[in-house]
């Protein structure tokens, strides 16, 4: 998250140019957006679990990081193919996880081309849908979040290769067991995985060359490896230090 953020931070300074970060998980981690509430969330299930924790720069619901392919995407808001709502945004930046899923024989399609979107808030993100997200035969694959900042617009995104909906439904507290295994089985119905729509095993690299070959092709861009420097690296611990691994972050919703 401290990288993300800096990525966006040496963008809007111009000190770097757009970029696309992908990467993975060493350890499943939770992560919760910018204004949500930790009221829901079972702490001591977090230690069971050895998960990490931690708040996102950007909004929406609580999302487990696990077996998965993580994007990140900086670019200036002035940027002459970004339009200026997050809406348009999202459905633009969205033709490179489109191409990307389709390069592993994934055919998704927009969540506003067909069907009723899902209302009301969810504590987990893959249990609804919003405007232009990816689904397939309905279920919801992808999940992500965007915010702008000093003329900067970030996006990331999870891409899961597997979900375990049980892990992901025991660090959320229900009045009941009971409860908790109907949204359990309910979220099996709303979200899906690589894994789970080709019943292949692939690997990570796979996967990431896959998504990569399609931001290139779905954003028509080149892109080129960056090597950060090691003032950079110590910017990114510095900040991952003081904010990101801070416990007051996590119990309140103000990131500046």
């Amino acid at each position: 998250m401290a990288l993300d953020e800096s990525l966006l931070n040496w963008h809007s300074e111009g000190r770097i140019p757009p970029t696309l970060r992908m990467y993975g998980w060493s350890k499943p981690s939770l992560s919760i957006g910018r204004f949500q509430s930790i009221k829901p969330i079972d702490f001591a299930a977090l230690e069971h679990h050895k998960c990490q924790f931690v708040r996102r720069l950007t909004g929406g619901s609580a999302v487990l990081h696990d077996n998965e392919l993580t994007y990140s995407i900086t670019v200036s808001e002035n940027h002459p193919n970004i339009p200026g709502s997050i809406k348009e945004a999202y459905y633009h930046l969205s033709k490179g996880l489109l191409e990307g899923y389709a390069n592993l024989g994934i055919y998704a399609e927009h969540t506003s081309t067909k069907g009723k979107l899902d209302k009301g808030s969810a504590a987990v993100c893959f249990e609804k849908t919003a405007f232009y997200e990816l689904v397939v035969d309905g279920k919801k694959i992808s999940g992500n979040a965007q915010t702008r900042k000093d003329g900067v617009l970030l996006q990331h995104g999870s891409i899961p290769i597997t979900i375990d909906e049980k892990m992901l439904f025991d660090l959320f507290l229900f009045p009941s067991e009971e409860a908790r295994k109907r949204k359990r089985l309910e979220f099996f119905k709303k979200a899906s995985a690589i894994q789970r729509l080709t019943d292949k095993q692939h690997t990570f690299d796979e996967i990431k060359t896959a998504f990569l070959d399609g931001f290139a092709i779905g954003l028509n861009i080149s892109l080129k490896p960056m090597t950060l420097s090691q003032n950079q690296w110590r910017e990114v611990h510095e900040l991952a230090s003081k904010k990101y691994a801070s416990s007051s972050i996590a119990e309140g919703v103000e990131m500046r």
